[in-house]
């Protein structure tokens, strides 16, 4: 019997990964979804501005209804680890998860990143991220804190952009660096003060969500908000792309061309892995343009002609 070859293995079931499955499951192409489960787009609470659900729709909903849409086209999805993918010399991928090996002519990974967390238990963390008394992206979510308290957890590198960047939806907004006393440029600090942004010295020793507010305890005292954003910083999901060799960018993300490409012939990367604008609507369009570049390349190497129907059968 036959070894199956997968035409694409997707690594990866947020917005990117999933949106691409429907798309070359809909090309007729034999694929798998592998996932592991961490989407970011399951913390969010309700996403506002994605188009076609005026009152807004919940991350997990969301790909609860991608999943569904994808597997009616005949997308098989399995939750797992992928722990290694390399390339033979014959020019197919093998990659490694929990249900064993599995071989395919290329792969697109939408891998995704992680947020950097504040120092908080697991469980609290998620009730006060569902509660929305702690927001990571002011892109998603600004309108939602316009004109009420709002704190920055960050320090010189990422913090005076987000409190600068949620000035324009609120006029009270305070930085606080977690790690110790603010310590900015001149520049930004004249940005902040001319903007009105207070700043607190840190450390941070206590982060505790209220009922409707939430609390940071620091060295002048404890202070009140109605929501915070932690510009922590996030961490790309390079490791496969590290063990097939492709190329990353200075900030860790993985290169690649106007088509998805990356260096690593036969290996596409899309979403949040990539550098670009993290938002969902930019994932789904880059998962789009990935399938549609997987279909051709492969067709490019072996035409895509669709045998004739059996006579009486019909297509569902």
């Amino acid at each position: 019997m036959d070894e199956l070859i997968l035409d694409c293995l997707v690594v990866g079931g947020g917005p990117a990964g999933l949106t691409a499955a429907i798309y070359l499951s809909r090309y007729h192409l034999d694929i798998l979804v592998v996932d592991g489960g961490k989407s970011r787009a399951a913390w969010i609470p309700t996403s506002h501005n994605h188009a076609g659900f005026p009152e807004g729709i919940n991350g997990k909903e969301l790909l609860e209804r991608m999943c569904d849409q994808a597997k009616l086209y005949g997308t098989r999805i399995e939750c797992g680890q992928v722990t290694r993918l390399e390339k033979g010399e014959d020019g197919l991928f093998t990659a490694e998860y929990g249900s064993g090996p599995v071989k395919a002519r290329t792969v697109l990974l939408a891998t995704g990143v992680s947020n950097r967390r504040p120092p908080m238990d697991e469980e609290i963390h998620e009730h006060a991220l569902a509660a929305g008394l702690i927001r990571y992206c002011p892109i998603c979510d600004g309108y939602e804190v316009t004109d009420k308290k709002v704190g920055v957890l960050g320090n010189a590198d990422r913090g005076p952009g987000e409190a600068i960047f949620l000035r324009s939806y609120t006029a009270d907004v305070t930085l606080i660096d977690p790690d110790g006393p603010i310590d900015v440029s001149a520049e930004d600090r004249e940005r902040l003060e001319e903007a009105g942004v207070v700043m607190i010295d840190g450390p941070v020793s206590v982060i505790e969500p209220g009922e409707d507010e939430i609390h940071i305890e620091t060295p002048s005292g404890c202070h009140a908000f109605a929501t915070i954003y932690p510009a922590l910083g996030s961490d790309t999901h390079v490791g496969l792309a590290e063990m097939l060799g492709a190329k990353l960018s200075a900030d860790r993300c993985i290169v690649v061309d106007s088509h998805q490409r990356t260096s690593v012939e036969g290996v596409y990367a899309a979403g949040d892995v990539v550098k670009g604008l993290d938002q969902i609507s930019h994932a789904m369009g880059e998962g789009g343009v990935a399938s549609t570049t997987i279909r051709n390349d492969l067709a490019k190497q072996s035409p895509r002609l669709r045998e004739p129907a059996e006579e009486g059968v019909l297509y569902k």
